[in-house]
């Protein structure tokens, strides 16, 4: 890892953690203490970890996680980067990942909170005891400088999730899931896809259900101007959902699952639409008129010419 990482000799004499929190963090010096805070208040009967991930911030993120390390040695394990990666198109959560010692993975960027002490808890002692579900999640509510902005995911997506759902990329509050840490490489047509919890959900499809756990306070999904993802604009988080559906059509072509190939490319046709003008809308589905007439006259000329025999 490009990082430094400082993990104690305390903590390696520590006991092995059943679950692993990954927090990646870059300029969160006015929030990281709350989202940490939130970590450490976690009621759990089993041990657990939190690798936090500061890529080179310019103001006192790193000062602030070193003075957590300091207090909390055996259970923060701190990686510290000089450049940045995300401007390098790198990001740091698959290396988390693998460095997780836990059999469960639990997530939350350095400027969102949780505000619920046993949600870990109540979370994994779901997945200890189904074994069929992969997954767990539950409510966030999204809030700004002006208060709160309601609940993050609304209607049918405050529910549990089929196998299949998941494979489809199916939103969930990301810094609500805690799931089984079994994602331990990214296929190479997932590694630059934007949205990277799209692809973890997918993939995690592979292994399971999803389950959504109402009981669970909602987390606090901050939206403020330093957000990576919350402050894009429109056109650009739909710039990002088109490549990460292509990534996904790619991935699931190469693996030969042309349900789920079709499928995004349903996606990404729908994106496509939405992203272009209302002329070159009416030209784009001219065409899928005209190609679905052809691809109907070729079906049927077989047909018709031994008809004719």
């Amino acid at each position: 890892m490009t990082a430094t990482s400082s993990h104690t000799a305390t903590s390696r004499r520590s006991r092995q953690p059943l679950l692993s929190i990954i927090c990646p963090t870059y300029n969160h010096e006015d929030f990281l203490a709350q989202t940490l805070d939130g970590f450490l208040s976690q009621r759990t009967h089993f041990p657990f970890e939190i690798l936090v991930n500061d890529d080179a911030s310019t103001d006192g993120t790193a000062a602030i996680l070193a003075s957590y390390v300091e207090r909390h040695p055996d259970i923060i394990r701190p990686f510290y980067h000089e450049i940045n990666q995300f401007q390098l198109g790198k990001t740091c959560t698959l290396e988390l990942f693998n460095a997780a010692r836990g059999r469960y993975i639990a997530y939350c960027e350095g400027d969102d909170y949780w505000t619920d002490p046993d949600k870990l808890q109540t979370q994994v002692d779901f997945l200890e005891a189904h074994r069929d579900y992969v997954i767990t999640y539950h409510d966030a509510m999204a809030f700004d400088g002006t208060g709160d902005q309601g609940i993050q995911l609304q209607g049918k997506l405050r529910r549990d999730a089929s196998a299949l759902e998941l494979q489809k990329g199916r939103p969930i509050s990301t810094l609500t899931a805690c799931f089984r840490n079994v994602i331990h490489e990214l296929p190479p047509e997932l590694v630059n896809a934007p949205l990277g919890d799209i692809c973890w959900w997918s993939l995690l499809g592979a292994h399971g259900k999803g389950k959504f756990l109402e009981q669970i306070k909602p987390a606090a999904y901050r939206v403020h101007p330093g957000g990576i993802f919350s402050m894009r604009s429109k056109k650009r988080k739909l710039h990002m959902s088109l490549q990460t559906c292509s990534a996904l059509a790619n991935y699931y072509h190469r693996l030969g699952n042309q349900a789920l190939y079709e499928y995004f490319l349903v996606q990404l046709f729908g994106f496509s639409l939405s992203a272009i003008s209302p002329l070159n809308k009416l030209q784009a589905l001219g065409l899928v008129v005209r190609n679905v007439s052809i691809n109907v006259a070729k079906r049927l000329m077989p047909t018709v010419n031994k008809s004719q025999v």
